[in-house]
């Protein structure tokens, strides 16, 4: 009895020594492996999942008519997503294309304008051409009186009528050239009220043309493929021009944003090798470097540090870095824009 007592602390304590042995080389081993592991990659769990949003915005105001949308619905690009009362728009048109219907009128009176000057200089230039006539006549007529007065065939009265005669018709063929002019003017005058009245024509079509896009935008369509997170309108809300109504996420375009330390950058490189994983999924993704950014995302926020202001504290900045997934497509109904990742970048 007092040799199988003796004995039962001596086996409990190799027992002991074996557990303890087997736990410090299984401990060893795991350390040895993170070791090896963490000396030829760089980690970060600061990292999320990140799509191409497209924002969809109304760029005309108005009140809500209708909306063809649900809370984390599909959209295809082009799909109307929303329809704004497009009443005001409408009349907008309207009163657009009397304008326009008005200045082509107009341009159309100052071409028949154009052709009443051109007209006009032509029956001035025939009425020139028959002054004229009269006028070589009359001076015809006047030296040939004017000799037969030297010679004492007529009478002096007769020769003044016929200086009259010729006077007269001096100055109304003086009066003819005058009335050229007169006429040119007015041509000039028509041609200038023509390009007046086509450049009011081309400012009206451009009026008709923003009226018609302003009323196209009262049709809100989809400016990509992707899905909508909750629906923030409701039909009868106003909206204004500018206003961000919701975020179209493009689900095939995933990609991975980790924030790394400064002092790891060094060994991070384009097209170096990624391991992903994700905090809901048991999933392990992989993917390689493709970008690296030029600044902090301390650069970037709305208040960036200013470390001249004396209250400096110096923190390790992080720097993003943008990994493209292998196979994203493959994992498109899993992954999800914000969703928290480990990365682990091999070098």
């Amino acid at each position: 009895m007092e040799t199988t007592t003796s004995a039962n602390p001596r086996k409990g304590k190799l027992v002991m020594r074996i557990v303890f042995i087997v736990i410090l080389i299984a401990g060893a081993a795991f350390g040895v492996n993170k070791w090896m592991y963490a000396s030829h990659h760089e980690t970060t769990d600061n990292a999320q999942i990140e799509g191409h949003a497209a924002p969809v915005i109304t760029r005309v105001s108005g009140y809500v008519k209708s909306l063809n949308i649900q809370d984390f619905g599909t959209v295809k690009k082009g799909d109307t997503l929303v329809v704004i009362d497009d009443e005001e728009y409408n009349i907008a048109l309207q009163e657009a294309e009397a304008g326009y219907a008005q200045a082509l009128a107009d341009l159309e009176t100052a071409k028949a304008s154009m052709t009443n000057a051109t007209a006009t200089l032509k029956m001035s230039q025939t009425n020139a051409q028959v002054s004229l006539v009269k006028k070589d006549k009359s001076t015809a007529d006047l030296h040939r009186d004017q000799n037969l007065f030297n010679d004492q065939a007529i009478t002096n009265r007769q020769l003044d009528d016929t200086k009259a005669n010729s006077l007269t018709n001096d100055k109304t063929y003086q009066a003819a050239l005058d009335q050229i002019e007169l006429s040119k003017a007015g041509i000039n005058v028509a041609a200038s009220k023509i390009k007046q009245a086509e450049a009011i024509v081309a400012s009206k079509k451009a009026v008709i043309d923003q009226a018609k896009l302003k009323l196209s935008y009262t049709h809100v369509l989809a400016p990509a493929n992707g899905k909508i997170g909750r629906k923030p309108i409701e039909p009868g809300q106003y909206v204004q021009a500018g206003q961000n109504l919701f975020t179209v996420v493009d689900g095939k375009g995933f990609y991975i944003i980790a924030n790394f330390k400064e002092t790891q950058l060094p060994n991070i490189k384009l097209g170096q090798e990624a391991e992903i994983e994700i905090d809901g999924y048991a999933d392990k993704l992989t993917g390689k470097v493709v970008e690296i950014s030029q600044a902090t995302g301390a650069k970037f926020s709305l208040l960036p540090p200013d470390n001249a202001t004396g209250n400096f504290v110096k923190i390790v900045q992080r720097v993003p870095v943008k990994i493209q997934l292998n196979d994203a497509d493959k994992y498109a109904e899993k992954l999800r824009a914000g969703l928290s990742v480990e990365v682990a970048i091999k070098y």
